[in-house]
């Protein structure tokens, strides 16, 4: 194996230690909980190696709600081993799954949404990576049952939304798994009701 080979594995994985300890600072602690620093000492890196990948606190915390961007977006990707119905459930599910109803997941979610509130960057930021993740969501359903009109699978895709959201808040208040499981089937009738009356 070349060295550049090794060296490009290296640097990816400094930095995704790097991402990952941002994203546990801002787990627990918030903006105010996250500097340079801290984020060194937290992947177990040189301060210098942070200040390499990032030129300051906003280009980290950017490049820490874009990686969580491409997680949401990895929720609703296709599954073209799957067929379109089964694809769409799997994603519905996906949502509750164990991974994400942890503490850490479910804390760094209200972070985000306050950062979100908080300053305008990370609201855009935030609002292209909703738009993002509520298109794929859109797919999903059309894909599913091709009878309903776009602006219908839009408008179920959001519905979808607010219900995993509640479910996440559910779980963050205690996880309650009847609750949450009863939040799964409500995804399920939203997507798959039969066509409105038009």
């Amino acid at each position: 194996m070349g060295t550049s080979a090794v060296n490009s594995g290296e640097q990816i994985d400094r930095q995704s230690r790097i991402l990952e300890a941002a994203l546990d600072l801002l787990s627990r602690h918030g903006i105010s909980g996250v500097s340079m620093r801290a984020v060194a000492r937290e992947a177990g890196v040189a301060l210098g190696l942070v200040n390499y990948y990032y030129d300051d606190k906003m280009s980290l915390i950017r490049a820490a709600l874009r990686s969580v961007d491409e997680h949401d977006l990895a929720l609703v990707a296709p599954d073209p081993s799957s067929a379109p119905d089964e694809q769409l459930r799997k994603a519905l599910r996906r949502v509750a799954g164990p991974d994400l109803l942890t503490t850490r997941y479910l804390s760094l979610r209200l972070h985000l949404w306050a950062l979100a509130q908080a300053h305008e960057d990370f609201a855009h930021i935030n609002a292209a990576a909703f738009d993002r993740y509520l298109d794929g969501l859109a797919a999903l359903v059309s894909n599913a049952n091709p009878a309903l009109p776009p602006e219908e699978c839009k408008e179920r895709a959001a519905d979808i939304v607010v219900v995993q959201n509640g479910m996440w808040l559910t779980a963050l208040l205690g996880v309650d798994n009847a609750a949450i499981q009863r939040g799964i089937a409500r995804t399920e009738q939203i997507a798959f009701a039969p066509p409105r009356n038009t």
